[in-house]
């Protein structure tokens, strides 16, 4: 027997939303029925995360696109065009294979250690980046740059990868060989623990170091398991210790919090 003239379209749609996007995208290829049912707005309603509603409309430009978008191009125009969030701080996005939830914290939004002193830190604004501007170390011996986030915003049951999005000015001599500290914790646990970081691409390993594609790059900064949001306030923080050394020309865009791949 033919499913597709067995079942009605509501009842595939149901079936499909119990999969995943990319399963959605492969049966709408099967015939005319399934394109139907697993381009409904059923499904990709189900794909999204259950907030997605109040988290668009904490964004004023893109307040809209809730009634303009069917859900499944409302779904990949979050995969591909994060959206700002709280007052322009923060982008929220989803990752494409899941569905789940992805931020950046933006650089205004970090406590960064003397960030408003001209001598040390300037703010500018840049095409490659989405928010209306990013912070770039003049010169300076130590810094120190935090970022917090409510563990219950993130999504339940998800191995999250906090990375430092950043790009170098014309040089980057000041951190060839400098060894900086980075940690991802939740505040009052585990809050020693602490990972080396090179920001130096030619002495890093592709694991850790990454060229985004679009003006700029990240590391990895450490991992934290996101259970069922109840951990309270996560902390990334990148610390550097050489108080011998100077820096400048380093251009930091934010602290994003992807799920891990795999």
């Amino acid at each position: 027997m033919d499913i597709t003239n067995a079942l009605p379209v509501e009842c595939i749609s149901h079936i499909i939303s119990l999969t995943t996007p990319g399963d959605a995208c492969r049966l709408a290829v099967v015939s005319p029925v399934f394109k139907s049912a697993a381009d409904s707005d059923l499904v990709w309603e189900r794909f999204l995360p259950s907030d997605y509603k109040l988290i668009i409309s904490n964004s004023v430009s893109s307040s809209s696109l809730i009634t303009s978008l069917s859900k499944k191009d409302l779904y990949f125009h979050l995969c591909h065009h994060p959206i700002l969030i709280n007052n322009g701080t923060m982008s929220f996005a989803v990752e494409k294979q899941t569905g789940k939830k992805c931020y950046m914290v933006g650089a205004r939004d970090p406590c960064i250690e003397w960030g408003s002193t001209p001598n040390c830190w300037k703010w500018t604004s840049t095409p490659e980046s989405r928010f209306p501007e990013v912070a770039e170390l003049v010169y300076f011996c130590f810094f120190e740059v935090n970022a917090r986030i409510d563990t219950r915003i993130l999504s339940h049951r998800t191995n999250y990868v906090a990375y430092l999005v950043f790009k170098f000015g014309k040089s980057i001599d000041g951190f060839r060989s400098t060894q900086l500290a980075s940690r991802v914790y939740v505040e009052g646990i585990n809050d020693k623990k602490r990972q080396g970081l090179l920001l130096d691409p030619s002495r890093n390993t592709p694991q850790l170091f990454h060229d985004r594609r679009d003006g700029w790059m990240e590391i990895e900064m450490g991992e934290f398991f996101n259970k069922n949001g109840d951990n309270g306030m996560l902390l990334c923080s990148l610390l550097d210790f050489d108080i011998f050394g100077t820096r400048h020309d380093l251009v930091i865009e934010g602290i994003e919090l992807r799920p891990k791949k795999g």
